[in-house]
């Protein structure tokens, strides 16, 4: 009789381990779709902010050329130009940040970076633990009980 009712129970706690391992999967999965969301989200907010920066810029940077252009020949004085130039690479940078391809050249220089830099990318003190944490909680908190 008790080997009996010792097998029901090896086999529910078996199938409970098995809907937890399949539970905790489930949620690792929600985790990650959650953080790459909002990751993307993130980065269509970044898109459409230069987007949006270099209507504004643009038309400064239009106003200002045309300016500048108007005032070097009327004053026959061609240093009224200089400033087009740095103008003109922040602009440019502005139009390949919203228009261009400067986001897939940044991810291929990071991809290249992670797979023959890495060390560039390990944290000062090493990767945060556990117990690395707990410690730190430990030490900050007023009202840690040591059992």
């Amino acid at each position: 009789m008790g080997f009996v009712f010792s097998k029901s129970v090896n086999d529910s706690l078996k199938a409970q381990q098995e809907f937890m391992a399949m539970n905790s999967r489930l949620q690792l999965e929600r985790q990650l779709l959650m953080q790459n969301q909002m990751r993307e989200r993130q980065t269509a907010m970044q898109i459409a902010w230069t987007r949006e920066f270099l209507k504004y810029f643009g038309t400064f940077f239009g106003l200002a050329a045309a300016g500048l252009t108007a005032g070097a020949i009327k004053k026959k004085n061609p240093r009224l130009l200089l400033p087009i130039v740095p103008l003109g690479f922040v602009f440019a940078y502005q139009y390949d940040m919203g228009y261009g391809t400067l986001l897939q050249r940044m991810k291929g220089e990071a991809e290249n970076i992670m797979d023959t830099q890495s060390t560039l990318l390990e944290l000062p003190k090493g990767q945060l633990t556990y117990e690395g944490l707990e410690k730190i909680r430990r030490a900050q908190s007023k009202f840690y009980i040591e059992k």
